[in-house]
C-alpha cells in the first residue's frame, strides 16, 4: 500500500506538470515536440511503481528525454537493454502523433542504444547489483519530460529555447521538481551536468536540500568518454554519497 501510494503521488504530480506543459507552444527552429509521459505513459508508470517509494537519500535530475532513451522507453535515461533487462520494465508504447521521420519511436522495439542511460544504469548495475539496493537510496528523474526536434531532426535542449518560451516551462518543471523533493524528502540533489545542477540550484533555492552536480554521460560530453563511471565515483565520494 505505502508503494501503491507513493506511485500515485509521483504520478499526480507529473498529471498537474502535464496540464501546465499543454498549453504551452514552440517555434521555430522547433518542429517536433515528443512527450514520452503521455505516449509511453504506461512503463513510466511501471517506473513509479515499482521504485518510487520514498524518502530516498538523493534525486538524480538529468535534463530532459534523449531521442533513443527515455522517447523510447517512458524511464529517465532509459537504455532499452538495460530498462527491460535490468530494470525489468517492457510496456506498451505508443508513438506521438507527429514523427520526426528521422527520430521515429519504436518503443522496446528499438535496436538503437542510449549512451547515457547505458553508462547511468550501467554504472548503477555495476555499483548496487540489483535495482532495490540502488533505489532503495536514490531516485532518477528529468527536469524536463519533453524532447525538442528542429526540422532537421537535430536535438534542440531546453536551455536552448527562446526566452520567452522557456520562461512558462521552466516554471512549470520547478514547480514538478519542488513537489517531487517535498514528496521523496532527499538530502541531495544532484544534477547530472551543468542544466539539471543550474536549475536544481534556482527551483530549489530555499528548499532544504543539498544541490550537487556530476559529469553528465553523453558522449557529446570529451569528459565522459574517459572513463565516466570512475568519474562518478570520485565525485559521488567527494559529495559524500559514496563511502
Amino acid at each position: 500500500m505505502r508503494r501503491k501510494m507513493a506511485a500515485d503521488d509521483l504520478e499526480t504530480i507529473i498529471d498537474d506538470l502535464l496540464t501546465r506543459l499543454s498549453f504551452l507552444k514552440f517555434g521555430p527552429p522547433v518542429a517536433h515536440v515528443y512527450n514520452p509521459l503521455i505516449y509511453a505513459r504506461m512503463p513510466y508508470s511501471r517506473y513509479c511503481e515499482r521504485y518510487g517509494e520514498g524518502p530516498k537519500e538523493a534525486i538524480f535530475l538529468g535534463m530532459n528525454p534523449g531521442p533513443w532513451g527515455m522517447a523510447q522507453t517512458g524511464v529517465p535515461f532509459g537504455d532499452v537493454g538495460l530498462v527491460k533487462g535490468w530494470l525489468g520494465i517492457e510496456d506498451k508504447v505508443d508513438p506521438p502523433p507527429v514523427e520526426h521521420p528521422k527520430r521515429p519511436v519504436r518503443g522496446f522495439q528499438c535496436v538503437r542504444s542510449e549512451v547515457s542511460g547505458k553508462r547511468l544504469w550501467g554504472w548503477a548495475r555495476g555499483r548496487f547489483g540489483s535495482p532495490s539496493k540502488f533505489f532503495r537510496r536514490f531516485w532518477v528523474g528529468n527536469y524536463c519530460p519533453l524532447v525538442f526536434m528542429e526540422e532537421s531532426g537535430r536535438n534542440r535542449t531546453p536551455d536552448k529555447l527562446k526566452k520567452s518560451e522557456r520562461t512558462a516551462l521552466f516554471e512549470a518543471c520547478d514547480d514538478a521538481l519542488r513537489k517531487t523533493v517535498q514528496l521523496l524528502h532527499p538530502r541531495y540533489v544532484i544534477g547530472i551536468g551543468n542544466f539539471a545542477f543550474q536549475r536544481a540550484a534556482s527551483a530549489l533555492a530555499d528548499a532544504d536540500v543539498i544541490i550537487g552536480r556530476v559529469t553528465h554521460p553523453s558522449p557529446a560530453n570529451p569528459k565522459a568518454n574517459k572513463g565516466w563511471a570512475d568519474i562518478m565515483e570520485r565525485e559521488l565520494e567527494k559529495l559524500g554519497l559514496l563511502p
